[in-house]
């Protein structure tokens, strides 16, 4: 006797059968993201059923017709409720793509974002293949995940490398990600607020990068709840108007670069001009320019430190 299919539960309940199959789980989750306002409602049901599953997110569609076990679909729907829970689903997942590399991410950092991979290429640009005379030195300050050293590491292995955080829960997670890159033991990594443990005549830097705070306070609590919830705020409060930790950076870092050393910052998208006069304030930078990210919006700053030691 043919029994008769079991229709799809409610856009507000989580499936319950354990025959329903990858496509169907694959629709009725997109629909249900949907009706809880995320943005990428498909693509982030194939992460997390692909993650369950322990596949490639091609894989879900080579075996479209496999039913989950009841022990996978109970691990499914626990996801799509931290989800729904509007969660980023790299915490969710515990990973995140950036450059060519996968990425660990935790609560305790930022998550890598697309627009930070064209601070990575603009670092490139003026950081030669070729090693000769020596190697240069390049400083990350403030690494989180490790994204932006990994990338211009696993690039440039030539070089030698350095990363600070003020979090050492961050330092953790950059570390585990050295070690996953293969670049365990290629980067030195410690605990400090920016250039406060640094000392004035120790060895110079050729490339300091950064992507530090730079969301205004006041702004934090409206953006999506993905960021102003989950992400940690330290990695995202850059003061009253969103500046604050750019300028100690940009006043504090010209006695730690060499001559005519750069400095690389990623910025908010209206934050470029300001920059720009605190720069030619200091009177310490002979050159700046501004960078535009892929979506055209000024996104990297770079200055260029006085060729002249500027008594440093």
């Amino acid at each position: 006797m043919q029994t008769q299919a079991t229709p799809p539960p409610s856009a507000g309940q989580p499936p319950r059968e354990a025959n329903w199959t990858i496509l169907k789980l694959l629709a009725w989750t997109t629909s249900f993201f949907k009706s809880h306002g995320i943005e990428s409602p498909r693509a982030d049901a194939e992460i997390l059923l692909a993650h369950t599953l322990g596949s490639e997110r091609i894989a879900l569609y080579t075996h479209h017709d496999q039913p989950l076990n009841p022990d996978e679909l109970s691990r499914f729907k626990a996801l799509i409720k931290r989800r729904a829970g509007r969660e980023p689903v790299a915490y969710i997942v515990g990973q995140k793509g950036f450059w060519s590399l996968e990425l660990v991410v935790t609560p305790a950092v930022l998550i890598p974002r697309p627009e930070t991979e064209c601070l990575v290429e603009k670092a490139l640009q003026f950081l030669p293949c070729d090693v000769a005379p020596s190697p240069l030195r390049v400083l990350e300050l403030g690494t989180g995940s490790g994204a932006i050293v990994l990338a211009l590491a696993k690039e440039r292995p030539a070089h030698r490398f350095y990363a600070l955080d003020r979090s050492s829960a961050a330092l953790t997670v950059a570390r585990r990600n050295a070690r996953r890159a293969g670049l365990d033991g290629r980067i030195c990594f410690w605990v400090a607020d920016w250039v406060d443990s640094l000392r004035p005549g120790g060895p110079l830097f050729d490339l300091i990068v950064s992507n530090p705070p730079y969301i205004r306070a006041g702004d934090i609590a409206g953006l999506q709840p993905e960021i102003g919830r989950f992400e940690p705020r330290q990695a995202l409060d850059g003061g009253p108007d969103g500046l604050q930790d750019l300028h100690r950076i940009i006043r504090q870092s010209p006695p730690f670069l060499a001559p005519g050393g750069r400095l690389f910052l990623e910025i908010g998208w209206d934050q470029a001009k300001a920059l720009a006069a605190l720069a030619a304030d200091c009177g310490l930078y002979e050159e700046s320019a501004v960078f535009q990210d892929y979506s055209g919006l000024d996104r990297v700053l770079l200055l260029r430190k006085n060729r002249l030691r500027s008594g440093f």
